[in-house]
Formats: structure tokens, C-alpha cells, sequence
């Protein structure tokens, strides 16, 4: 039975978690930090790794305490060290590095993204079939995945500019909504006229898996502020109108993302499809999901947004295959999955 303490800091949640046998997660803690980052609508690198030095211990021992376990009956040291912002990212991976040597554990350093994917597996064991359209949907990160296997992954897909998540955090920006946008415009769709406007689709080349929403978010700030000689803001606009923008906005979204995941089903023969990363937790996108014709796996709601949880249930699986890391971890910008030079 291995229990394994993960620690995640890539962006501004501060997380620690210990997962037993790679699904069974016996504490998950959280220090969000978006009341820091609310007021300028999105995160601001130096506060989110100021924040994360003042509270990374501190949430490390109420994971241990709420777990009733202590470090020295722990097995291992995960970290969450690529991608994310890198003063975020050096937080987390220089207390799982000191850590690792102090208590002479094996430390196991685990792609972000990844662990998202992995995320569908913790408190459910579900059996997937394979091979799997793989897809993660967050603030920072819009990408398919080819998943032979949760050691076997291959980037098939990835957004051209805006993420999706940072695509609704900017409409609710221009609607004059709060932060974070996701939730705050899924729940207006739920009660708003999709048809009532008529926003773009932007799918690419006829084969491409790739996104863009940089496009769709370019035409909801015309819709609302109008051109130039004749600016408008959205003041100007009533609750039913902010809600159908709302509506619309969100089907454009999930209907690129549903023809995407179509393009890839059909690319690479999938039998089932795994969506991972704080989108996931969208109802819209869970809706339109369920008609996609193939099993489609989200994980649990507290797994669907940063968490530590789920890099320690992937070391798990990266510790029984011998990919263990060792003390010169790097904390690391881009994925794993994707060049150098992205």
C-alpha cells in the first residue's frame, strides 16, 4: 500500500494532498487564492507566489493531520513541477525537493496537465476503454490527447491563443461580471437564449484538432461595446440581454470543443473520451457531452479544478514504473507534451 503526499503550486491554488494506492485520496487540501487575484480579473504571477510561500507548509501538515498520518509513513513526494507560472511552480517543487532529502523518500515530479487527465480515476477506479480521446479544458490550457494508457499520452490537439477558461474569464470581464468567469457565465446560460445571438465557430482547417477562441472573444466585445464611433459598455445592457450573451457564448464554446473531440474520435478509432481541468466541471459542456455516442469520463467536482490529489495518484503509477525524479527537478513552464519553445 503506498501513500503518497502530492503537492501542487502551479498557478495560484496552494494544494496538498495524500493518496493512497493511486485512487484513494484520504485528505485534499485547498488555499484558493482568488479573492487575491478577483479585483484584477485574472492572477498576477508575483501575488500568487507570494501567497503560495506563506502557505504551502501550513496546508502540507492539515493534509498530513487530516489524513492521520505523519511524514515518516509516507512513501513518497510529489510535486506538480511542469506547466505553470515558474514562481508558483519553485514554491511547491523546493518544499517537495527538501522534503523528499530530508525524509530520504523517493520524490516523483508529475506533469500538471497530465495529472488532469489522470484526475477521472480518484475515488472511482472507473475502467476506461482504451485507446481514449483525452481532453483538458482550464484557465491555462485547452488540448487533446491521443491516451493509449495513463503512461502513454500523445498531444494531438492545443489552442492556437486564448484557453477556454481564459476565454470566459475575459467575456465576463467585458460582460462586468466577477471572477472567476466560468461559473458565473455557465450558470446565467442555464436560464439564457443560446439562439438569441449569433456568435462565430472557429474550427480551422477541415481536419485541424487544434482551437481558437481568441476570435469568438473578439466578437462577444463588438456585440456588446459596438465599433468604433459608436462604443457602448455594458451597463447599457439588461439582465436578460447579459444572460443570452451568456447562453451564446457558452454553445459557441462547447460546439467547437463537441466538433473537435467528433474529429478525434474518429482520427484515432477512441472508445471512450476523458475531459479533465477546471472546465469540466461546465454543465453546458457536461450536456452536450452525453450525446457525444461514446462513454465520456469527468472527474468527481473537487478534482476538476487544481488539486493535489491528483499528481499523487498519478506518482502512484509513475513510481511503479520506475520514473522517479531526482533532487535537480526543475520547475518548468511548458508541458511535457508540447516543444520547448511553446
Amino acid at each position: 500500500m503506498a501513500q503518497i503526499l502530492g503537492i501542487e503550486s502551479t498557478c495560484d491554488e496552494t494544494a496538498a494532498a495524500v493518496v493512497i494506492d493511486g485512487l484513494r485520496v484520504s485528505s485534499n487540501v485547498v488555499a484558493t487564492q482568488i479573492d487575491l487575484h478577483a479585483k484584477y480579473r485574472g492572477v498576477v504571477p508575483e501575488i500568487a507566489s507570494r501567497a503560495h510561500l506563506e502557505k504551502i507548509l501550513p496546508v502540507v501538515r492539515e493534509a498530513l493531520d487530516a489524513a492521520k498520518t505523519s511524514f515518516k509513513d509516507l512513501d513518497a513526494i510529489s510535486v506538480a513541477h511542469r506547466p505553470g507560472l515558474v514562481g508558483s511552480l519553485l514554491i511547491g517543487v523546493t518544499a517537495a525537493k527538501t522534503l523528499a532529502w530530508t525524509l530520504a523518500k523517493p520524490l516523483v515530479g508529475v506533469d500538471h496537465v497530465h495529472a488532469h487527465l489522470f484526475s477521472v480515476k480518484l475515488e472511482t477506479d472507473a475502467q476506461i476503454p482504451m485507446p481514449a480521446v483525452g481532453l483538458v479544458v482550464s484557465g491555462g490550457h485547452t488540448a487533446l490527447y491521443q491516451i493509449n494508457s495513463f503512461l502513454d499520452v500523445r498531444l494531438i490537439g492545443a489552442t492556437i491563443d486564448d484557453a477556454v477558461g481564459e476565454a470566459y474569464d475575459k467575456v465576463a470581464a467585458i460582460l462586468g461580471l466577477g471572477y472567476p468567469g466560468g461559473p458565473i457565465i455557465d450558470s446565467l446560460a442555464a436560464t439564457g437564449d443560446a439562439a438569441a445571438v449569433k456568435f462565430p465557430r472557429t474550427l480551422l482547417a477541415k481536419n485541424s484538432l487544434d482551437f481558437s477562441f481568441s476570435g469568438l472573444k473578439t466578437a462577444v466585445l463588438y456585440h456588446v461595446r459596438g465599433f468604433k464611433g459608436r462604443e457602448k459598455t455594458a451597463d447599457a445592457l439588461t439582465p436578460r440581454e447579459i444572460r443570452d450573451i451568456a447562453a451564446a457564448f457558452q454553445a459557441a464554446c462547447v460546439d467547437v470543443i463537441a466538433k473537435k473531440i467528433s474529429r478525434a474520435i474518429a482520427m484515432i478509432g477512441a472508445k471512450s473520451v476523458i475531459i479533465g481541468g477546471g472546465v469540466a466541471a461546465n454543465k453546458g459542456l457536461r450536456k452536450r457531452m452525453s450525446a457525444i455516442g461514446l462513454p465520456v469520463f469527468f472527474p468527481l467536482p473537487q478534482y476538476c479544478t487544481d488539486n493535489a490529489a491528483m499528481s499523487a495518484g498519478l506518482a502512484d503509477l509513475l513510481l511503479a514504473a520506475g520514473k522517479i525524479s531526482s533532487l535537480d527537478l526543475d520547475a518548468i513552464t511548458y508541458s511535457q507534451f508540447l516543444p520547448e519553445s511553446a
